[in-house]
């Protein structure tokens, strides 16, 4: 029989197993901090993963590189340090914070088999190690380069892909016992790629996914005046936006002053034409929800990751659907210009290069799709063509040709030069800025200058037309001291066609982005050639 004090013992056992029965299954780190787990794997398991699992490796984004990775360093395992495969597992826990998803890096499975490390089979330790070097791999690709690759995407994208071994990067992080640091090394630094994160993060805690989203029909164009059913429907949407304060009256069909002043701040706000018309643009931006107002944070983001991380310590910045150029030294903005960028039928490119030299009083040499397009055309069907736009045509040897013996109809008029000479028309203005490059794009000058005072901009054939372009090339080669203020107006007067090489190093990077922080709003603007629209649908994660 046993004593009381035996009881006594026992029941208190008893309660304490009940007690732990209890309590909340520990995460992932509180795990690991009472017990020492064993080892994942060694080096013969992991040969025998790639034998034995063929059906697991289905699993495996990246199932060569990952491959080549164990079989170079004789199969051994590199994630049984405790330390490191939670560092790795809190940079996907948080990679939503870059724009990136949870789930493009097996964070589902990763965390079931961390939580369960002791009980796990031999497999799935065996599938763990594997995933995590697949994760690693995997994260360091979209971080350094971006999930989708731009060329596969867009016509005008033109600035090289970023490079990453991320088989190096991992040994290298290895071998440093520092994940943070070496995926930290791939990410964007630019102040606008900081201010898209601060913008997500604030984005995030609001209610986007339950806000009131009217949606407008499309239809004809609603000139400022007018009477039509949907006004009721843009009353409600501006509303709903913020723009519109009054009390809305449903039965109200007429597009009245009031509703004409809010539209006209909700244009200005995202870079459309202030007109005060319902078209097209207008009704498209006015029907984006919050939700894809998120989907175009995400969007621009990973175009910065497609953008050089070395921009340079001197550079021009030229956001296309901004109309703004801006010059950056140092880290510090200079000066900015607006600008006027390609139609939608010519598109600006997007690139980076470097500028050459700047031309004064230049000549203009038609480009080749304008040639094609418009003045080959124009002068087939109109003899006084050429002689209006002030063109001479000259042949290989630079010879000048009398436009009325030219047939127009051969291809051989393919073949001419087509200048016009400098002057108050020529449409470079008086000054151009040369950054030799595929696409014969370049900084200008423009004698419509009175265009700068509109806020959509896109009205060029695909360069860069800047306001002030005189002020910017004089700031360019402002460490030459013989090119006062004195002698370049002296070369302007000469009417003289006068090249300037460049002596400081002035990088010029055209890049597109629709959203960015601005002070503490987040600043969304119309999307001129629709680059965004569709890249959601290859960006988002499958389903």
């Amino acid at each position: 029989m046993r004593s009381p004090s035996c009881l006594i013992v026992l029941l208190c056992l008893f309660l304490i197993t009940g007690c732990k029965n209890d309590q909340e299954e520990p995460g992932i780190e509180q795990r690991n901090e009472v017990e020492e787990v064993r080892d994942l794997t060694d080096s013969g398991e992991i040969e025998d993963f790639f034998d034995d699992q063929p059906e697991e490796e289905k699993k495996i984004y990246n199932i060569q590189l990952v491959k080549g990775f164990y079989k170079e360093n004789d199969y051994e395992p590199v994630w049984n340090n405790r330390d490191l495969r939670e560092d790795l597992f809190r940079n996907i826990e948080s990679i939503e914070e870059e724009g990136l998803f949870y789930e493009d890096y097996h964070g589902e499975e990763l965390q079931k088999l961390l939580r369960s490390l002791d009980t796990n089979t031999e497999e799935e330790n065996n599938l763990l190690e594997i995933l995590l070097t697949d994760s690693f791999i995997q994260l360091s690709q979209d971080l350094a380069t971006g999930k989708l690759n731009p060329k596969e995407i867009y016509e005008i994208w033109g600035t090289p892909l970023n490079q990453v071994d991320p088989t190096a990067l991992l040994k290298k992080a290895i071998s440093d016992s520092n994940i943070d640091e070496a995926l930290e090394s791939l990410k964007p630094k630019h102040i606008v790629y900081q201010g898209l994160k601060n913008a997500l993060k604030e984005f995030k805690k609001t209610d986007w996914r339950n806000a009131p989203a009217t949606k407008i029909k499309d239809g004809k164009l609603i000139k400022p005046g007018e009477s039509n059913e949907r006004i009721f429907s843009v009353t409600k949407r501006l509303s709903e936006l913020g723009y519109y304060k009054g009390s809305i009256d449903s039965t109200n069909t007429k597009f009245n002053d009031s509703i004409q002043k809010a539209l006209k701040k909700f244009q200005k706000d995202h870079d459309l034409q202030i007109d005060a018309l319902l078209g097209n643009a207008t009704i498209k931006n006015l029907n984006f929800t919050k939700e894809d107002r998120l989907h175009q944070l995400l969007i621009n983001m990973e175009r910065w990751r497609w953008y050089p991380r070395d921009l340079g310590d001197h550079y021009i910045i030229v956001n296309i659907p901004n109309y703004e150029l801006s010059v950056v030294k140092d880290n510090d903005t200079i000066r900015t210009h607006k600008t006027m960028v390609g139609t939608d039928v010519r598109k600006t490119p997007i690139f980076s290069d470097e500028i050459d030299y700047i031309i004064y009083n230049p000549t203009w040499t038609i480009p080749p799709t304008i040639k094609k397009n418009d003045v080959i055309p124009g002068a087939r069907r109109d003899a006084g063509y050429l002689k209006r736009k002030n063109l001479n045509v000259y042949d290989g040897s630079g010879n000048m040709l009398d436009p009325a013996t030219i047939d127009w109809s051969s291809s051989k008029a393919l073949s001419y030069t087509y200048r016009q000479p400098a002057g108050p028309s020529n449409p470079l203005g008086v000054v151009k800025i040369i950054y030799p490059n595929e696409y014969l794009i370049y900084l200008h000058d423009t004698p419509s200058k009175k265009l700068f005072e509109n806020n959509a901009r896109a009205e060029s054939s695909g360069c860069v037309r800047v306001q002030d372009a005189l002020g910017l090339a004089e700031y360019l080669i402002n460490d030459q001291d013989k090119y006062d203020s004195k002698k370049i107006d002296d070369i302007l007067k000469s009417r003289k066609t006068t090249q300037i090489a460049l002596t400081q190093k002035v990088h010029v990077h055209h890049f597109y982005w629709t959203a960015f922080q601005k002070k503490d709003t987040i600043k969304f603007i119309d999307d001129i050639y629709d680059l965004d629209s569709n890249l959601w649908e290859l960006l988002k994660p499958e389903a």
